[in-house]
C-alpha cells in the first residue's frame, strides 16, 4: 500500500463546464485569461472554435504542435492579438520581431546564449544570489512576511544586471520591480480594441497611465546605452565585454540599427528576469506545502555544498532542485500562451490518422497552461509533483507536452541561462531559509505577459 501523502494541488481555475457568452468571454479575457478555458482544453487533443468570428485552433497534441512550431514553421507568424499587445511596449525587440530584423538579432545575441557561455556565468549568479539574501540577516527565530514574488524579481534583476550589464543598468529606484509590476499591470494586458482588432493608433483605455511608465523604461535603457558608449569611447580595453558591449559593437549597416538595440536591451531589462522570477516565486510557494520535497531539497543542497562542488555543477549535481522548479514551471508556465497564425491553408495528420485542416488567416493557440494541465498527457495533472522531472523519469514526457521554453526556432534564447539561474537561487535560499506559505493565503494565478499571483504571494521567512 502506498502510504504517501496526496501530493499538494496549488490554487488555480477550475476548468469551465458551460461555454461562456459573448460577453463573458470579454469580461474574462480581461480580468484573467486563465480563468476561460473550458474542459475540452484540458481533456481533448485540440480544438476547433471561432473566437470573434475568427477560426481558433486551441492545440494540445504534441505531434501538431510540433508540425507548427517546428516542421511547417515558415507558414506560421506572430497572431495579431499577441503583437497589439506586445509591440508597443518592445518593439523590435528579440519576443515581437519578425523576419529579417528577427533572424539578424538572433544571430547577432546566440553566441551570449550557448550553454558553454551561459555556464560562465554560475560565479556571478552564485555571487548576486549570496549578497541578495543578506536582506533577511535580521530576521529573528520566528521569521517574517516577505512578499515573495516581489523578493524574486529583485534577485532575478540583480543577477541579470550583473551577469548581462555589468550591474551597469542605470536604474531610477530601490524598487525596481514596483516598476515592473506597473509597466505589466498598465501595458501587459489585453485591451478591448485588441480583441477587435482595432489598429494601433487606435487608443486603448486600460493602457493611457502606462506611456509614463514605459518612457521611464525607455529612459532607462537609453542612459544606459549612453553610460557604456562613453565608457567605450574613453578605455574600449577595460570595456567589460558583456552582452550590452556586444549589442552595441553590433550598431551600423551591417548589424542592429541603434532603435533595435534599444528595443533589445528594454526586452531583457524589463521581461527578460520577470519569467524566471515568477517561476522561482511559485516555487517556493509549492514547495512550502510539500515536506517531503522540500526534505530531498535540502537534503541535496546541504550535501552538494558541503562537497566544495562549483556553482556551474549545481545543475547536474541537485536533480531533487531542478525538478521542483520545472514542476513549478508546469503547473504555473511564465510564458502561459503561445500564439499563431496561418499564413497559408495547412493541413496535418495524426499517427491515428485524424487530420486537421488549418485555413490560411486561422488563430493557432498553444497554450502551456493547459498543454501543461492536460489529462491525456499527465498523471495528476493538478498536482505538484516534482518526481516527474527526476532523471529516470524524464524519458516519458514527449518533447512538445511540456513548453515552459517554448519550442523551435523561437524557442527562449535564456532557457540555459534561466535553469542556471533557478536552481543556484534556490539552493543559495534553501541552504539557509526556510519559505513557509501563510495560513489562509492561497495566491490567485492570473496572466498578464507573465502568470503572476494576484496580489502578490505573502510567505514566511525563517532560519533553518
Amino acid at each position: 500500500m502506498d502510504m504517501r501523502p496526496e501530493p499538494f494541488e496549488p490554487p488555480a481555475p477550475v476548468p469551465r463546464t458551460v461555454p461562456p457568452g459573448r460577453l463573458e468571454i470579454i469580461r474574462t479575457v480581461l480580468r484573467n485569461p486563465l480563468e476561460l478555458w473550458g474542459e475540452p482544453s484540458y481533456t481533448l487533443p485540440w480544438i476547433e472554435t471561432k473566437f470573434f468570428a475568427e477560426r481558433t485552433i486551441i492545440v494540445n497534441d504534441p505531434g501538431l504542435i510540433r508540425h507548427v512550431l517546428v516542421d511547417n514553421v515558415s507558414n506560421y507568424e506572430m497572431s495579431e492579438i499577441r503583437q497589439l499587445i506586445l509591440r508597443p511596449i518592445l518593439r523590435d525587440g528579440l519576443l515581437t520581431a519578425e523576419g529579417p530584423v528577427w533572424k539578424r538579432s538572433r544571430k547577432a545575441m546566440a553566441p551570449v546564449f550557448t550553454p558553454r557561455h551561459a555556464r560562465g556565468f554560475a560565479g556571478k549568479m552564485l555571487t548576486q544570489s549570496q549578497n541578495y539574501i543578506e536582506k533577511y540577516a535580521d530576521i529573528g527565530p520566528e521569521g517574517r512576511i516577505e512578499d515573495i514574488s516581489a523578493d524574486m524579481t529583485e534577485i532575478a534583476f540583480a543577477i541579470l544586471s550583473e551577469t548581462l550589464f555589468s550591474g551597469d543598468i542605470v536604474t531610477q529606484s530601490d524598487k525596481f520591480s514596483d516598476d515592473v509590476d506597473s509597466l505589466l499591470h498598465r501595458m501587459g494586458r489585453v485591451d478591448p480594441m485588441d480583441l477587435l482588432r482595432a489598429p494601433p493608433w487606435v487608443p486603448r483605455l486600460t493602457r493611457i497611465g502606462g506611456a509614463k511608465v514605459l518612457g521611464k523604461f525607455r529612459e532607462i535603457v537609453r542612459l544606459t546605452m549612453e553610460k557604456r558608449k562613453a565608457m567605450m569611447r574613453a578605455d574600449r580595453a577595460s570595456t567589460p565585454d558583456d552582452f550590452l558591449t556586444l549589442l552595441l559593437d553590433l550598431a551600423g549597416p551591417d548589424g542592429l540599427t541603434l532603435d533595435e538595440i534599444e528595443d533589445n536591451i528594454l526586452t531583457f531589462i524589463g521581461a527578460g528576469h520577470e519569467t524566471t522570477a515568477r517561476a522561482l516565486a511559485w516555487t517556493l510557494y509549492c514547495v512550502s506545502h510539500s515536506p517531503q520535497v522540500r526534505g530531498q531539497m535540502e537534503e541535496e543542497i546541504d550535501r552538494v555544498m558541503a562537497s566544495g562542488a562549483e556553482p556551474v555543477e549545481w545543475l547536474d549535481l541537485m536533480p531533487h532542485v531542478r525538478a521542483a522548479f520545472e514542476e513549478g514551471m508546469r503547473l504555473y508556465p511564465p510564458a502561459p500562451s503561445i500564439n499563431r497564425a496561418a499564413i497559408a491553408d495547412d493541413r496535418w495528420a495524426s499517427a491515428e490518422g485524424k487530420t486537421v485542416e488549418i485555413a490560411a488567416g486561422t488563430t493557432v493557440l498553444i497554450m502551456p497552461w493547459t498543454l501543461h494541465r492536460h489529462a491525456l498527457y499527465w498523471e495528476k495533472p493538478r498536482a505538484f509533483m516534482p518526481e516527474r522531472f527526476l532523471p529516470e523519469n524524464r524519458g516519458k514526457i514527449h518533447r512538445f507536452q511540456y513548453l515552459p521554453f517554448g519550442a523551435g526556432p523561437r524557442v527562449c534564447i535564456g532557457a540555459t541561462f534561466a535553469m542556471q539561474e533557478a536552481v543556484i537561487a534556490l539552493a543559495v535560499l534553501m541552504a539557509r531559509y526556510r519559505f513557509d506559505a501563510v495560513p489562509g493565503v492561497a495566491p490567485w494565478p492570473v496572466q498578464k505577459l507573465t502568470t503572476q499571483p494576484r496580489d502578490g504571494l505573502p510567505m514566511r521567512v525563517s532560519p533553518r
